[in-house]
């Protein structure tokens, strides 16, 4: 059942027979429907859930009432360290209210441990201490990464990221979540889709 977060955790850390057993110890299975929510706006997020399958998106509320996508939760090939952990790393780490939503847009299977769990693990596993440390660099790396693109790079050039990288998603998410994760509106999206098929 766990295999493919097995694989996932070997790719950082080598880890031997007791350790992985001690970890997926803490481990619970959690399940999703399409249309359900994983996390709500104000909570604290307890939880690190690793995606197994399905597809997530976190999101923010603006000023102006409008839902605005975060990121993009999804397990396969082009998955980053990101795209695999469903979570709020800000809420989470600092046990605070989270600015992030979290809804389901393809039924999800999750594994999931709890923050006293990702503490005892810190505490019982050096190398659990060295995991949470990639994963704020890799935290901190997307949020360097998502403002320097929106500064820098055109909406076209975001658009053509996003196509080389993940051009199946065009298909499974609403557009209009693409659009606000791409940082454009729906109508730009469906001119520069339209440009991409020629």
């Amino acid at each position: 059942m766990y295999s493919r977060y097995k694989k996932f955790i070997e790719k950082y850390i080598p880890h031997n027979f007791i350790e992985w057993n001690l970890f997926k110890s803490k481990l619970r299975v959690e399940n999703y429907k399409k249309g359900q929510t994983i996390h709500h706006i104000g909570n604290i997020c307890h939880k690190l859930a690793f995606i197994n399958s399905g597809l997530a998106r976190a999101y923010m509320i603006g000023d102006d009432g409008k839902d605005y996508t975060w990121s993009i939760f999804f397990n396969d090939e082009n998955s980053q360290m990101t795209n695999l952990f469903v979570i709020d790393y800000d809420s989470f780490l600092n046990q605070t209210p989270s600015n992030l939503g979290i809804d389901v847009i393809e039924d999800c299977q999750l594994f999931v441990l709890e923050y006293k769990d990702v503490q005892f693990l810190y505490d019982r596993l050096k190398k659990g201490e060295r995991f949470g440390r990639l994963m704020s660099e890799e935290a901190y790396s997307y949020l360097h990464k998502t403002i320097i693109d929106r500064q820098l790079k055109s909406a076209k050039d975001r658009f053509k990221e996003f196509m080389k990288n993940t051009p199946y998603l065009l298909e499974k998410v609403p557009q209009y979540h693409i659009a606000t994760f791409l940082g454009i509106t729906p109508q730009h999206l469906s001119r520069l889709k339209n440009s991409h098929k020629y």
